[in-house]
């Protein structure tokens, strides 16, 4: 029973009481009983007002209490002229007024959190209470190279390529280092945060490429700088004396002026590979900024084809080219894409060897390139070292090949990709 049924029974029995003494009186004390009438009327006045006054308060109460159910707060209520009732309606405005404070607060925050988040070129893996994920950000999906529906609701043990081995025991004491085609480089972190009581936890993934690969340079460029310097003048110096010795070989008995020449030219041919070899490295840290201008990519493409013509007939490879059906106009710098593109050619006809197949795809949506070739596919153990500068598989190969493309596209942000497919085919892929 409600406090206000219990209210208007007890007022309906007071007043059925006087109403019973008020019939007993009528006929023996008239005035008595005027008395009585006029008292019954004011206590019912007095009852109305005493029922509005309580009713009311339960009213406001029951519409706040509904406005904090709906959160809805704004909802305020004006004094109206009874003390205790406005000392109720001032504590609920008041209250009303911080609980909406706060939320705005909250929401302004939850919103620049999530702004932040969203704009990070971190990636950011949001876990479930039970280790799934729940939310990623742009640059996860990215950095994953997976969009969000594929990411969403599966462990992170149970993502694709070396990512999933490394998240699986990813712990937030010990972050893990992630390099993918021995280029791109990431830092995994493990965090947590509370939520309504309970701890989530989330991962970070940060690029660390860009600093690792500039360390890399610095640690190589002053030392090849001076290597290249002392050894071009040692050699300068050296063959010059030994180009000034052939002019003691008619000094010399005819049987032994022969060898005499032979050593001198031999001396001088290493002397002068040496020094070649020397000013390619010095050329890897000497690459100059790119001169950015528009340039027809299809027009490289072809130069490259023809340059190239000669070795593909020797070794009987058929080159397949695939281009988009419009021109494909990009913003480069046209003379180190061709290097680029001329050393990726190069590495994919050695690749093949004899008789196979190559094949150059351009795509305007995203634009794009792609060469691939079906030779010998890339040992798992190779794809981590690629373009490491100095690595090479090559019996003589001096390992700046692609460490030269490397820093050609990353000069110009192009993302980029050489990995051997579930095809068989292994594909050198250039984003524009």
């Amino acid at each position: 029973m409600t406090l206000r049924v219990k209210f208007l029974l007890f007022v309906v029995i007071i007043h059925a009481v006087l109403l019973v003494l008020a019939a007993q009186v009528m006929r023996t004390n008239a005035p008595l009983f005027v008395g009585l009438e006029a008292l019954l009327l004011l206590s019912i006045g007095l009852t109305v007002q005493l029922y509005r006054g309580f009713v009311r308060p339960f009213q406001l109460i029951a519409a706040g209490t509904e406005a904090i159910r709906a959160r809805d707060f704004s909802m305020k209520f004006v004094p109206v002229g009874q003390q205790e009732m406005d000392q109720l309606i001032g504590v609920y405005n008041h209250m009303i007024e911080e609980l909406r404070k706060e939320r705005v607060t909250q929401h302004e925050k939850s919103y620049l959190l999530e702004s932040l988040i969203q704009a990070s070129p971190a990636g950011v893996l949001l876990l479930s209470f039970e280790g799934r994920i729940e939310g990623v950000n742009p640059a996860a999906e990215r950095i994953l190279a997976q969009p969000a529906g594929k990411l969403l609701g599966q462990p992170p043990a149970h993502l694709p390529g070396d990512w999933g081995p490394a998240l699986a025991t990813l712990t937030s004491q010990e972050p893990r280092v992630v390099q993918l085609s021995g280029l791109q480089t990431y830092r995994a972190s493990c965090s947590h945060f509370i939520d309504r009581g309970f701890q989530r936890q989330f991962i970070v993934l940060e690029e660390l490429t860009q600093e690792l690969i500039q360390q890399e340079k610095k640690a190589y460029e002053k030392l090849i700088r001076m290597m290249s310097h002392e050894v071009n003048n040692s050699i300068g110096a050296i063959n010059s004396l030994l180009q000034s010795f052939h002019y003691y070989a008619p000094q010399l008995t005819p049987d032994d002026q022969t060898d005499f020449r032979e050593a001198l030219d031999v001396a001088i041919t290493r002397n002068t590979h040496l020094a070649n070899f020397t000013a390619s490295f010095a050329n890897l840290v000497r690459l100059p900024p790119p001169q950015l201008q528009p340039t027809d990519v299809h027009e490289l493409l072809r130069s490259i084809e023809r340059l190239l013509q000669v070795q593909v007939t020797h070794r009987r490879i058929q080159w397949q080219q695939e281009l988009a059906t419009a021109p494909l106009v990009a913003t480069l710098d046209p003379l180190q894409l061709e290097q680029a593109l001329l050393n990726i050619c190069k590495n994919a006809l050695e690749a093949i060897g004899q008789d196979g197949n190559l094949w150059v795809h351009t795509s305007l949506s995203p634009p794009s390139i792609c060469i691939e070739n079906d030779g010998p596919g890339i040992d798992p153990q190779v794809q981590r070292r690629l373009f490491t500068p100095f690595f090479s598989t090559k019996r003589d190969g001096q390992g700046i090949g692609l460490t030269l493309i490397r820093d050609i596209l990353l000069q110009h942000n192009f993302r980029f990709q050489l990995a051997t497919q579930e095809n068989g085919r292994t594909a050198f892929t250039i984003w524009l």
